[in-house]
């Protein structure tokens, strides 16, 4: 994949954690994921169309998944993700896209995406299929993470 490709994903991801969460998010480590692999228990996927065609994957621990709904609601203390904080999250993965759409708009790259699929569960296994799938770490809160796995066909 591209590193124009992947960089907008990286921008739009710190500007809406910021705007929505007051999250600073640092980038870890950007590499290639090998098929299959785990996932955290909770992941919100996004189908991706046009130029660049696959799916972005949103990956967290519950923990993270409600700290961050949690502060997208400000500040409002959560115990579970119930159907609120989980349309938070899944809100936050549909900024980050959108955002990430229109900067690759910019350069001359067409994207749709789907409405999001949010999965919950322990020891997901995420087998994307004939794609590469560039991981995204994005570290913030003391070392809390959020992965964003984007996969996409060759």
């Amino acid at each position: 994949m591209k590193v124009e490709y992947i960089n907008p994903f990286i921008e739009a991801s710190q500007t809406v954690l910021k705007q929505t969460a007051n999250i600073d998010a640092k980038l870890g480590n950007v590499f290639l994921k090998t098929s299959p692999f785990k996932s955290d228990c909770v992941v919100i996927i996004v189908g991706l169309t046009g130029k660049i065609r696959g799916q972005a994957m949103f990956s967290m621990p519950k923990k993270v998944a409600l700290d961050i709904a949690s502060a997208m609601m400000g500040g409002t203390p959560l115990a579970q993700l119930d159907e609120m904080s989980k349309s938070a999250i899944s809100e936050l993965s549909n900024m980050i896209l959108g955002n990430a759409a229109t900067i690759l708009y910019s350069k001359g790259i067409g994207i749709e995406i789907t409405p999001p699929s949010l999965l919950m569960g322990d020891n997901l296994q995420i087998s994307p299929a004939k794609m590469k799938t560039i991981c995204i770490p994005l570290i913030f809160n003391d070392g809390q993470q959020m992965e964003i796995d984007i996969s996409v066909m060759d």
